[in-house]
């Protein structure tokens, strides 16, 4: 529910997002607000009550074109309606997870001053923001929000591995990555990934993670102990214990075939 419609749908229409449309996995609809004013201008907004700068949305044509969104979605579908706004909870990787487990989210999109708070209490379920700043509108940050969500949903990507190893999804940083050349401008890929041995490509991945995490968002380790536990090196006497299993499986294989 937005007063720009074509803000939402031009951003949502390319790439990944777009395709998923056409294939049929999500759908995006865009319900224009001013559509549903009853004043002759199609005035969708006034003076704050209280004085001010700025005008507020009013609740009229907010609740109309609601009331047309729900005519629109079966009954017993699980939905989530959203305002965005600098006051919500912030938006993350698992607010994404959770939203993505509804039928259909509902955005509402404020503009100007912002919206009648009698409205927000009517209809809305949840204010979430995209971060601690303030922008023109909730078409951009609602945009942000339908993207990370509509990765979530089977088909939209090539496969859950597309988004679990990721910046965040994984609980930490991601590595970097590197394709052809080579070399450009005198930078080098690293030989390890050129070297063809996985585990070691795997380690230095988890490695390099664990690096940028710790410098950029120490915050994220935190929370993730066990890697940092993975990447210690094992005791000796536990590397000497496999050895020592590893050996007594081959001698046990070599008196298998003296028997035969």
């Amino acid at each position: 529910m937005t007063l720009f419609p074509d803000m939402v749908s031009g951003v949502l229409s390319e790439s990944i997002i777009g395709r998923a449309q056409t294939a049929g996995l999500i759908e995006v609809h865009c319900h224009n607000i001013r559509d549903f004013s009853t004043d002759k201008h199609r005035k969708t907004d006034d003076t704050p009550y209280g004085g001010g700068v700025g005008m507020v949305m009013s609740c009229q044509p907010i609740y109309d074109c609601y009331k047309s969104v729900l005519a629109s979605i079966p009954e017993e579908s699980r939905r989530r309606v959203i305002y965005m706004s600098p006051k919500g909870r912030i938006f993350s990787h698992g607010v994404a997870l959770e939203l993505s487990k509804y039928d259909n989210l509902v955005f509402l999109c404020g503009h100007y001053e912002g919206v009648d708070q009698r409205i927000l209490d009517e209809i809305v379920d949840e204010e979430i923001s995209i971060g601690d700043y303030v922008v023109t509108g909730g078409e951009v940050p609602a945009c942000i929000v339908i993207d990370a969500v509509s990765r979530l949903v089977d088909g939209v990507l090539a496969s859950s591995e597309c988004y679990e190893g990721e910046s965040v999804a994984a609980g930490i940083l991601e590595y970097p990555q590197y394709t052809k050349p080579r070399e450009f401008m005198g930078r080098e890929v690293p030989e390890v990934l050129l070297s063809g041995d996985h585990k070691k490509i795997e380690r230095w991945r988890l490695e390099e993670a664990v690096r940028i995490t710790a410098e950029r968002r120490p915050d994220l380790l935190d929370l993730r102990p066990d890697i940092l536990e993975s990447l210690k090196p094992k005791p000796k006497r536990e590397r000497a214990k496999k050895q020592k299993s590893a050996g007594s499986c081959i001698e046990n294989a070599q008196k298998a075939e003296d028997n035969e």
